[in-house]
């Protein structure tokens, strides 16, 4: 079923963190930040020095909520349902998207939290497309969210830490975007035409583990990122996506106006790009100056990519995940008049 963005929102915490101020804190070099990931600056939630958590998920999830809600121009009481895709919920009950319901007094709507990763985004807006399609409710709000302050210690010296570890430093970031959807033609032109999503066929071992592992002390990884089988693989289960969205669409490259690709660093994307055979000037994105913010990331390019969508023009975004290596797309197209 076609659905359609009525209203988007964002939330970045705080001021961008360089990456001089992130080598300083987490023993990286600077110019290795700069050269071989491609970012330039991210967010965080969480003072890197004192270890002070300024903002929630809740917070920032709510601040992109009453965005997107603004944008779209209705009140806070027409939202039927909303669906929260995070990896980093701030507790583990509450939910957080009830936290942020009940902070917004949104009360007596379903509410739905996914435990997701870089497709989580892909994986919210399926859920919301099938819940509009029973034609029960009129809009839904979805809302991508994640924040590292679980992971980001003040009285750690990092200089031990393993690469696969420190890594997630320097790729991620804070972030939180919301979009609000409905299944009504005439409220407006931005129709999500087609969506996937799919668990791949594959044997890798996850490429991307975050541990959960409450007061134990346990010695493992929090965070472990499996950096150089990620560089690998993307790019071949991006094009298998790719593929097969062109061929949902009975289309082409060339007839489609913009590309939304994964981004899981600047470098990295400017490389998958080059793999998909894409003209870069056709192509949204946005890691190198947000840092890699996980379920919002899809949100953040598709803000983006309505600052120059016009209409009659086509898009197609692609998501992977490398946690057990996931993927998806959509398609969307500008009904509006030209």
């Amino acid at each position: 079923m076609t659905m359609y963005i009525k209203g988007l929102g964002l939330c970045t915490p705080g001021k961008p963190v360089s990456n001089a101020a992130l080598a300083q804190r987490f023993a990286l070099n600077e110019e290795w930040i700069s050269l071989y990931l491609g970012n330039q600056s991210r967010y965080f939630a969480t003072d890197l020095n004192s270890g002070v958590q300024h903002y929630s998920l809740m917070d920032i999830a709510r601040q992109a909520a009453i965005a997107a809600i603004d944008n779209a121009q209705i009140d806070k009481s027409k939202i039927d349902f909303i669906i929260l895709a995070t990896a980093t919920p701030d507790k583990l009950m509450p939910a957080t998207v009830n936290e942020v319901a009940h902070d917004l007094e949104m009360f007596n709507i379903p509410t739905y939290q996914l435990q997701s990763g870089c497709c989580g985004a892909m994986q919210a807006l399926n859920l919301a497309n099938d819940l509009l399609s029973v034609g029960r409710y009129r809009y839904g709000l979805v809302i991508g969210a994640d924040i590292c302050n679980k992971f980001i210690d003040p009285l750690k010296d990092y200089s031990d830490s393993l690469a696969s570890e420190i890594i997630n430093f320097a790729l991620f970031g804070d972030g939180a975007g919301a979009v609000v959807l409905t299944a009504n033609a005439d409220e407006s032109p931005l129709a999500i035409t087609h969506l996937q999503y799919r668990m791949t066929e594959s044997t890798l071992p996850a490429g991307q583990i975050v541990n959960w592992q409450g007061s134990r002390i346990i010695e493992q990884e929090m965070l472990r990122e499996d950096y150089k089988n990620i560089e690998t693989h993307v790019p071949l289960i991006a094009e298998e996506q790719l593929g097969r969205m062109l061929s949902v669409l009975e289309a082409t490259p060339d007839e489609i106006d913009w590309f939304l690709v994964p981004q899981l660093s600047g470098r990295m994307t400017a490389r998958l790009i080059d793999a998909l055979r894409l003209p870069t000037e056709k192509t949204i994105n946005c890691v190198a100056q947000t840092g890699n913010n996980g379920n919002a990331l899809l949100l953040f390019q598709l803000s983006h990519l309505l600052e120059t969508f016009q209409p009659g023009q086509r898009a197609i975004a692609l998501t992977v995940e490398s946690s057990r290596w996931l993927s998806g797309g959509l398609a969307l197209q500008h009904h509006g008049v030209k």
